[in-house]
């Protein structure tokens, strides 16, 4: 690239103690949730503000430095690693929630306000933020890899979510995106470009965000099945009936032992279905008499379901350590979360491949899914002695990917491509990609916004 120690000498200069060369923080900033090795920065710079960014960006531009943007780095694809090194901006100290406007639903925060901050700030409101991706992730993360998780069946996902952005282009230009409105017809929609580009067009400073008025009543549901086929053909024809779930999440046999066993619950080991509802007391009572029905034709047993804040809570506890609870039962293996999603009529056909090929091949896979929009993952565990196994879990992964596609879906629902999906994009999409590409050319036509993730240009 350009002259990167030439860049943090001016960065220092004009910055202070706003930079720092550390060891231990550059390590930190080198890491990663997955299997990809660490890639430490040459140098980590905190703003305070858009015009730190403005400036660090400027400078970085002046010798050709990589910039990449760190928000907690929770991303499962590489995102926020500095292959070709430079400097990383890491959000931690734009961590303020600007403005709240409970008149017009929305809120107004800079990238570094986790989503659990956000909704601690609005507890006294009666509004929320409804996108959970399981990890507390910072909203400007969330919106880079246009993140959803387990509401997004209700809710939507990120890009449904934003409402603007202030964001700082490759050559330090500020430009504001979208407005406060519910709706435009006025011009490009470039918060749409921006949300999902994981930081190779654009550096987002400060968020527009929609909020949700808190449900009046809120009721959780768990049912285990006597088998993901039963599960999965219970939440097919949940959506196709129109009933409207918040949370629709899978919870197979495997991941159910890992769970008991770290949670100390008691579950059965069978596959299960956790849900929520969302609305009025009649209404939330009405959609969890109608599912526990509607299980009950495809085998499911065990119904409960309640609308009581303690027992919800450790009912999705228990969902949410599910990750964990799966490093746990193998400590010292690598964990390779992926995800695709597929149309709602595939799912079926979709999981019952994926779990084939994961148990053809011996290697653990435990498989979870926010299945109400046809999203899952499965966790492939690999022995880092063993790199066979790395191998292995990579092939199945991309033919969970590949299948996806000819299935009519996509190569991932929620993570995101980053430096671990980019050849699967170009099965996904084609001359899309060239399109892609062009757009970062012209955007930054010097490559320095997050090098080497989703697209290549040079």
């Amino acid at each position: 690239m350009g002259n990167i120690a030439a860049a943090i000498e001016a960065l220092s200069a004009q910055l202070g103690e706003k930079v720092s060369t550390s060891d231990t923080v550059r390590t930190h900033h080198g890491q990663n949730e997955t299997y990809f090795a660490a890639m430490p920065p040459d140098a980590v710079v905190f703003p305070e503000c858009t015009e730190d960014v403005v400036t660090a960006v400027k400078i970085c531009a002046q010798h050709t430095c990589p910039i990449v943007p760190w928000g907690v780095g929770t991303s499962l694809e590489g995102h926020a690693l500095p292959v070709r090194g430079g400097v990383t901006l890491s959000f931690e100290r734009m961590a303020r929630v600007l403005d709240v406007s409970q008149s017009d639903l929305v809120a107004r925060v800079e990238p570094g306000v986790t989503r659990e901050a956000l909704n601690e700030e609005l507890r006294a409101t009666g509004l929320f933020f409804p996108i959970d991706p399981g990890a507390n992730a910072t909203l400007g993360g969330m919106a880079a890899t246009r993140a959803s998780g387990t509401t997004a069946v209700r809710y939507g996902t990120l890009r449904d979510n934003v409402l603007a952005m202030t964001v700082v282009m490759a050559d330090g230009r500020v430009i504001k995106t979208g407005t406060r409105a519910k709706k435009s017809s006025a011009g490009y929609d470039l918060t749409a470009l921006i949300v999902g580009s994981e930081g190779t067009l654009g550096v987002i400073t400060e968020l527009t965000l929609k909020l949700h008025g808190q449900p009046e009543a809120i009721a959780a549901a768990v049912c285990a099945f006597p088998s993901v086929d039963a599960a999965v053909d219970t939440t097919i024809q949940a959506v196709q009936l129109g009933i409207p779930v918040a949370r629709m999440e899978l919870v197979d046999a495997l991941s159910m032992r890992c769970i008991n066993a770290y949670s100390n619950t008691n579950y059965p080991e069978e596959p299960h279905l956790f849900m929520e509802f969302h609305g009025s007391e009649a209404g939330v009572a009405e959609q969890s008499e109608t599912l526990e029905a509607l299980a009950a034709e495809h085998g499911g047993r065990g119904f409960q379901w309640t609308t009581r804040t303690e027992e919800r809570s450790k009912l999705w506890a228990a969902r949410h350590t599910a990750y964990w609870a799966i490093k746990a039962m193998w400590p010292g293996r690598h964990g390779m979360s992926t995800d695709v999603c597929v149309p709602i009529s595939k799912l079926s056909e979709a999981i019952a491949a994926a779990r084939a090929d994961v148990e053809a091949h011996n290697l653990p896979g435990p498989i979870v899914g926010h299945v109400g929009d046809g999203n899952y993952h499965v966790l492939l565990l690999s022995d880092p002695k063993d790199p066979s196994e790395l191998d292995t879990a990579k092939a199945i992964a991309r033919r969970m990917a590949e299948h996806a596609i000819s299935l009519g879906g996509t190569v991932t629902g929620e993570h995101g491509i980053g430096m671990g999906k980019m050849d699967l994009l170009k099965q996904e999409h084609g001359e899309g990609v060239s399109v892609m590409a062009s757009i970062k050319r012209a955007l930054d036509p010097d490559n320095l916004l997050n090098p080497g993730k989703i697209v290549q240009i040079n």
